[in-house]
């Protein structure tokens, strides 16, 4: 298996492991609203491009709530999420994707479905998995981070780091240290449930914090 095929089992593991009303780290949503996200990011156009496209944002939104809605029930539920388990349609660029699109982001759903309902040890990651998401943190993290002013050092707890944003002029850089998947969580506004360490000018650390809490 693929580390993506992996963390999409660990996913639907994880939803399994919780009722259809269950919390999440994504504001808003519950378990079955994560699920339709998930489904329907592989399935429907429009809410695979509303996450890209802001002006069909709000019909993509629309669309999951309806199918969170349908999944409101515990037997409804179950299925949803077996759909979530399953591989989306060979016609759906999410197919030919592969780990480029889905390891980092099966990986922070599985967490936000773990960490819902507050603190939770993480996993014991395989190491392989933790170099396939270090390696996918350098774009994803700048991609998340390219509009701050300042410098943004991410520092592994086995001690590699890597620059993810260079500081504007006046401004300085800030150290964020932690094991790998605590650092994805964070580039990806997860920080609050992450296990992180932020180190930096007050105001500079000010700045991150206040587009990425922690």
């Amino acid at each position: 298996m693929t580390w993506h095929e992996v963390e999409r089992a660990q996913l639907a593991e994880a939803l399994r492991a919780v009722p259809p009303d269950a919390p999440t780290l994504c504001e808003g949503w519950q378990a079955r609203h994560l699920a339709a996200h998930v489904v329907l990011r592989e399935h429907s156009p429009v809410v695979g491009a509303g996450i890209a496209v802001p002006a069909l944002a709000g019909r993509a939104e629309a669309a999951i709530e309806r199918l969170a809605d349908d999944a409101a029930t515990e037997g409804a539920y179950r299925d949803l999420v077996a759909r979530v388990a399953a591989e989306p349609p060979r016609w759906h660029p999410m197919s030919w994707a592969g780990e480029l699109a889905n390891v980092v982001e099966y990986f922070v759903h599985t967490e936000d479905v773990r960490r819902g309902s507050g603190p939770t040890p993480p996993r014991d990651l395989d190491p392989t998995l933790v170099e396939v998401l270090w390696k996918h943190l350098g774009g994803a993290g700048g991609a998340r981070l390219h509009r701050l002013p300042i410098g943004v050092v991410l520092v592994r707890e086995d001690g590699p780091r890597r620059q993810v944003r260079r500081p504007k002029d006046g401004y300085g850089t800030v150290v964020v240290r932690g094991a790998v998947g605590e650092l994805v969580l964070f580039a990806f506004g997860r920080g609050a449930a992450a296990d992180v360490t932020v180190q930096g000018d007050p105001q500079d650390v000010e700045i991150l914090t206040d587009r990425l809490p922690v």
